[in-house]
Parts: structure tokens; sequence; C-alpha cells
């Protein structure tokens, strides 16, 4: 799987909300996980209008989560970054290939709309998930 540094960073920043009560700066976040802070703003605002983040103006400002860190999944902030997790299309020969996309797309997305936020700040992955990464092939 190939993730956008865009979608990575959001992740991260939205990763970070999770692990805080309350409001966050965009200069925190940027600090916290070495993100640029113009990049971070451009990305913030895409999540803040995907519904995910929520955003206060002023001293007391800041950034927080919209919804509870076990109700987002990591999906829902990839796609608010770089849209669907789509397929492509083959012609001729090469057309049975676009199954094996979409059957990779399919576990993709079955692991991305497993994990929460919350999972990922308590370290604690689903159980079907840490099956996965306890092979050793995973990792190879």
């Amino acid at each position: 799987m190939r993730l956008s540094a865009r979608a990575d960073y959001a992740l991260r920043a939205a990763i970070e909300l999770a692990a805080h009560d309350g409001h966050v700066t965009a200069e925190q976040l940027a600090h916290a996980q070495n993100i640029p802070g113009k990049f971070l703003e451009t990305i913030l605002t895409h999540l803040r209008r995907s519904g995910l983040v929520r955003s206060q103006r002023g001293p007391d400002g800041g950034f927080w989560l919209a919804r509870p860190a076990n109700q987002i999944s990591l999906a829902e902030i990839i796609r608010a970054i770089d849209g669907q997790l789509l397929g492509v299309s083959y012609p001729g020969a090469a057309a049975p290939l676009q199954r094996v996309w979409i059957a990779l797309r399919a576990n993709e997305r079955a692991v991305l709309e497993t994990v929460t936020l919350a999972d990922i700040v308590s370290g604690e992955l689903p159980e079907a998930i840490q099956l996965l990464t306890d092979s050793p092939q995973a990792w190879v």
C-alpha cells in the first residue's frame, strides 16, 4: 500500500488530537509530529470540512476531534484527505488485474475500517489486526 504524505500527516495529526484532552493548537500538532505548519493547516482544513475535526479561533482556540476517537477509523481520515480508496481498470488481457486490485483494496479497507484512533493511542490493536502483525511473513 502506498500512502500519500498528506494522508500520513493527517493520520499523525488526528492521533495526536486523540491523545489529548481538550484543544490542541496547530503549532502544537506541527511540533509534536514534525509536520510543516502550512501543510498541516491545509490538512486540518480538509479534516474539519469532512466533519472529523472541529476548531475554534482565538486565544483559547485550537483543534479537537469532532467525535470520540473510538468512532473514527483510519480509513475515514485517509478518505478525507485523498478521496475514496479506488481501483483502476485495464483493457484486454490485463482486465483481470482489476480484480486483484479490488481484492487488495477490500483487504486494505478491512484493516483501515477496523482500526480507530483510540486503538492507536492505546497501543492495543484489534485482535484480527494483531494476528496479522504476529505473522513473521507480514514483516517481510
